[in-house]
This record gives C-alpha cells, sequence and structure tokens, in this order.
C-alpha cells in the first residue's frame, strides 16, 4: 500500500487550510488549472464531471463550486424518506441534490472539516429554504453521527484526500445502517504513484497524490465489513485530470471512479 512519508495530522491541516482559502476565494482545489473562480466557471466543471443542466440549475448558485470529479448521484439511486451522509460536503451541492431526491420525509446530513465550507453551506440552505439538509463540522474519519443512523453515504472526490482511508471506511460502516450503502465518486490510482507524486502537497491538495490503489482500496472496504464491492475506473476522466496538474501525467497514474457496496443486513463483528 503506497503512503507518503507526511504525518496523518500534517496532510489534515494542509487540506482544511487549502479549502478554508477555497471556501472564501470560491475557487478551485481538485480543478487547480481547470477554471476560474466565480459561478459560471464552476457550473460549467459541474457539467464536466456528469451533473445535467438540470441537476446544475436546481442547486443554489453559491453551492456550485466545481470540486468534484464525478457524480455520485448517478450510482446513489436514493429514495423517498431515505438518510443521506455527504462525506466532505463542502458548500452542500450534493447535499441539496439529495434533499430533492429524499424529500420532505427524508433528511440529509453534510459533514466537512472546513468551517468556512460549513458555513457558506448552511446560508446557501438558509437562503435557498431547504429544511431536510444539516451540516456540521468534523472529520470524516471521526463521524459526529450515532452508529447505525444512515441509509447512504455520498461523497465526491474527497476521501482520497484523507491520510487515514481505513479509518474513513470504519466509521462509514460504523454509521450506515444494517443494509446500508456507499454511492462514491473518487479518484483511484490505476498504478503505484511516483514518489515525486505522494510527496507533493499541491498534487496532494489536487486529488492527485492522496489516490489508493484499486486494490488497495477493495481490500480496506472488505476489511471495513463491506460487501458487493464495485470500484468502476473510468477512463473518460484522463481529460480531466490532465487539466488539474498540466505537465505532470497524472491521468498515466490516477483516474475517476464509482465506488459502490453495502453494509450486510445481518451485523457481523468488524
Amino acid at each position: 500500500m503506497q503512503h507518503t512519508n507526511a504525518e496523518p495530522d500534517t496532510i489534515r491541516q494542509l487540506v482544511r487550510e487549502n479549502y478554508g482559502k477555497i471556501a472564501t476565494a470560491f475557487g478551485t482545489c481538485c480543478n487547480a488549472g481547470a477554471g476560474t473562480p466565480g459561478c459560471s466557471g464552476a457550473k460549467s466543471a459541474a457539467h464536466r464531471i456528469g451533473y445535467s443542466n438540470a441537476q446544475i440549475e436546481t442547486v443554489p448558485d453559491a453551492a456550485t463550486m466545481g470540486l468534484g470529479c464525478g457524480n455520485p448521484q448517478a450510482i446513489a439511486r436514493l429514495k423517498p424518506g431515505e438518510t443521506v451522509l455527504d462525506l466532505g460536503s463542502g458548500a452542500g451541492f450534493d447535499c441539496f441534490l439529495a434533499a430533492r431526491a429524499v424529500g420532505e420525509t427524508g433528511r440529509v446530513i453534510g459533514v466537512d472539516m472546513t468551517d468556512g465550507m460549513v458555513r457558506k453551506a448552511r446560508h446557501n440552505a438558509k437562503k435557498a429554504g431547504v429544511g431536510n439538509v444539516s451540516f456540521r463540522t468534523g472529520e470524516i474519519e471521526h463521524l459526529p453521527l450515532a452508529d447505525g443512523t444512515v441509509d447512504v453515504i455520498m461523497s465526491n472526490c474527497v476521501i482520497n484526500l484523507s491520510p487515514e482511508k481505513e479509518a474513513v471506511f470504519r466509521e462509514a460502516y460504523r454509521v450506515l445502517k444494517p443494509g446500508g450503502r456507499l454511492a462514491i465518486s473518487d479518484v483511484v490510482a490505476v498504478r503505484p504513484l511516483p514518489a515525486s507524486m505522494l510527496g507533493d502537497s499541491q498534487m496532494h491538495c489536487s486529488c492527485i497524490g492522496g489516490a489508493a490503489l484499486v486494490e488497495d482500496l477493495r481490500q480496506i472496504l472488505k476489511m471495513s465489513g463491506f460487501e458487493e464491492i464495485e470500484i468502476t475506473t473510468l477512463d473518460s476522466s484522463r481529460d480531466l485530470i490532465r487539466q488539474w496538474a498540466p505537465g505532470k501525467n497524472a491521468q498515466d497514474y490516477v483516474v475517476s471512479a464509482f465506488i459502490e457496496a453495502i453494509k450486510p443486513a445481518k451485523n457481523s463483528a468488524h
């Protein structure tokens, strides 16, 4: 399993600082070099990673920051009345889409480690009058939720940023109800990253340097207790990833992927 030499807390602080700046400046990190700050650039970025124009137009403009690498809504199969958790919810884009899907009887919770993002998301929810969504400050390795309370966990281009992915998926397993599911879009490595990428803080912030190898990720999910694990890599994402780090050939090492898994209906010891 590939690792950077940096301490986990150092990496988390790096990510927190970078995304704190993004929350203030409305820039991009994962799409660094791919667009410019502002509404139109963010909407264009969202369209490129798989969101329809109809989806984009239903979300408050200030929540559309273009920071993802795919559309987890495409695999989430959300139903009215479900409770949904979004890991690394940012300004709330995916949460607002999920809130529409689960309806008034459903509930959506966004967790983000950056205070500025949580404030922005809460402001967006209040301004848009969305009452079935809430946002909490917290680390995805230590979720501020009770055991067995969530039907679906979504995430969009966030878990790659975590230096402790095993802890992320253990926590995901803990808070899911039996039979609950993962619907994640993230960046994964299809070949080992060179040391120059693993040790580059900007490559990590650009959602490249922290990507886990597909087979390592599959093993982490299995060890965490998940079943029916499916990791679907998307070669079509290579052009987008090329723009994140021009001249670095990152697209030869990482791609976007859909990650799906189920917590068994009957709890096992994990």
